[in-house]
C-alpha cells in the first residue's frame, strides 16, 4: 500500500525504481527511500517547530536554560519537542 502511495506521489523519483531489481527484494528500493524522504520531511518539520517555538518567546530561550538555570523552561522545551515528535510520527505512520 505504501509503495503504490509513494508512485503515484512522486512518480518522477521511481521512474528507475519500477523496474526489475537485479539485487535485493522487489520494492525494497522504494522502502529504503521512503524512510529516507519521510525521516528528512520529518526533521525538518520538528526543527521548524522549535525555530518557532524559540522565536516566539519574549526572552533568549538559550540564555533562560544554559546561564540562567531555568529547569522549567527546559522542562517545557522538551515538552514540546517530544508532543511534536509524536505528532509527526503519528502523521508519517
Amino acid at each position: 500500500m505504501l509503495q503504490t502511495h509513494l508512485l503515484t506521489t512522486f512518480p518522477w523519483l521511481f521512474a528507475e525504481a519500477t523496474t526489475a531489481v537485479a539485487s535485493g527484494p522487489p520494492g525494497l528500493f522504494t522502502h529504503v527511500l521512503a524512510v529516507i524522504v519521510y525521516s528528512v520531511v520529518g526533521i525538518l518539520v520538528l526543527g521548524t517547530c522549535f525555530w518557532i517555538m524559540k522565536r516566539m518567546m519574549p526572552f533568549s530561550v538559550t540564555k533562560e536554560i544554559e546561564e540562567d538555570q531555568n529547569i522549567a523552561l527546559g522542562i517545557i522545551m522538551g515538552s514540546v519537542i517530544i508532543g511534536m515528535s509524536m505528532i509527526i510520527a503519528a502523521a508519517i505512520l
